[in-house]
């Protein structure tokens, strides 16, 4: 007779590194400052060209593309886009804030999931010159896929472990976030470097204001007379380990939830019911074995466009039976695509950290829907352990995930 083994215990899924680069500064502290002062990145850009910096804002990472180079220490290096330089310098923090050694990044039991939806489309140009015979041939044209600035960093830190480049649109660092913390928990590796980048484009700034979704003003997320979103650029890295590699480590916070599920509504708008979004809240509370009451603060998708910012309060009444207290960053970073779930991640783990919630910036007049409004004060001492951080992709790809207090 065979005796049934108990099945062993699932690793805990803690975070030990983080690294970012926002419109709100160039280091973790840099954006932790900007958070706690209520300072907006949303600005006149100073570096980007396209016709719509004459009448619309952005959050630009204050820095041009020479300065990225010489701060990764590659001056005048050829071939590599923006999107690369984001992702280089955030992972790099990341990987010295968790005392990472070069053998542990390059080991076959680290994976680095990354995403990104720009990927070198902010050089789309260089590609149209090329196609047409315009010229030499750009050295940027290797660097246009998606998934080029994750080649580049697994190239540059020689890793041999699983690699992927995840694209679900606003959502994809949030579900490389899930994807490295359910290959931690199911033993398939020690650690995963997991993240995003994206960087302002002419393309995707053309391709949101055809969408009539691109506010001239700095975004007014859950503000009753919001007009859209505004975009930003950035990249951020959180190194994942399980906890039994983490012995006389800090540690953040631990990766305790995550859902993901697909409405298939519309190609670029939410479901009204809210489908999408309480399925992936409901997941995250499952994983996490939580009661939506145990959840102390919500870092919301909070895009400022009528469609999600409706949907999103939505869904979280429809779980919870009540709206608790919530903000959202994209007032301070803009919307970064791809990034935004990794930024976001950062931004509430640091809510967990230092027991404080950030002030969601520019809501004048709450939504007439819901008797509720966004956290409006930088508030200390706040009573935060356990942090809820949603991310909601077009064609309805919606994440939640929940950070706990280690």
């Amino acid at each position: 007779m065979k005796i049934l083994q108990p099945n062993k215990p699932k690793s805990r899924v803690c975070v030990t590194g983080m690294g970012i680069l926002s419109a709100l500064g160039k280091t973790q502290d840099e954006n932790l400052q900007s958070l706690r002062n209520g300072n907006s990145g949303i600005a006149s850009t100073k570096h980007l060209l396209s016709k719509y910096t004459r009448t619309h804002v952005f959050a630009e990472v204050d820095a041009s593309n020479e300065e990225l180079l010489n701060a990764a220490g590659l001056a005048g290096q050829a071939g590599l886009t923006r999107t690369d330089l984001l992702a280089l310098l955030a992972f790099r923090e990341a990987v010295k804030d968790a005392g990472l050694y070069p053998e542990q990044i390059s080991s076959a039991g680290t994976a680095l999931l990354s995403a990104s939806t720009v990927g070198g489309m902010c050089l789309t140009q260089e590609l149209y010159a090329d196609s047409h015979l315009q010229g030499t041939g750009s050295p940027y044209l290797s660097s246009y896929a998606c998934g080029a600035h994750t080649l580049e960093l697994a190239k540059r830190y020689q890793m041999r472990g699983y690699t992927d480049t995840i694209n679900t649109a606003c959502s994809s660092s949030a579900n490389a976030i899930m994807l490295g913390a359910r290959l931690i928990r199911a033993g398939k590796i020690k650690r995963a470097i997991v993240g995003g980048s994206d960087s302002l484009s002419l393309f995707t700034i053309n391709g949101f204001n055809s969408l009539q979704i691109l506010s001239d003003k700095p975004c007014k997320p859950f503000d009753e007379h919001r007009k859209g979103l505004t975009l930003g650029e950035g990249a951020a890295y959180l190194v994942l380990e399980a906890e039994e590699e983490c012995k006389n480590k800090k540690i953040y916070a631990v990766v305790s939830g995550y859902g993901n599920s697909n409405d298939a509504f519309h190609p670029s708008s939410l479901s009204e019911e809210a489908t999408g979004v309480v399925a992936a809240i409901n997941g995250a509370l499952a994983t996490s074995d939580l009661d939506p009451g145990q959840i102390s603060f919500i870092n919301a998708h909070g895009t400022a466009t009528l469609n999600n910012d409706v949907t999103e309060l939505r869904g979280i009444l429809k779980t919870f039976g009540r709206i608790p207290p919530y903000a959202s960053t994209k007032s301070y970073t803009g919307h970064t695509l791809a990034a935004a779930g990794a930024i976001e991640a950062v931004y509430s783990i640091l809510c967990i950290r230092h027991n404080e919630m950030y002030a969601s910036l520019y809501c004048d007049t709450p939504m007439k829907e819901f008797d509720s409004a966004p956290v409006s004060a930088y508030t200390r001492h706040a009573g935060i352990d356990k942090v809820m951080s949603n991310s909601f992709g077009f064609a309805g790809n919606c994440s939640s995930l929940i950070f706990e207090k280690a």
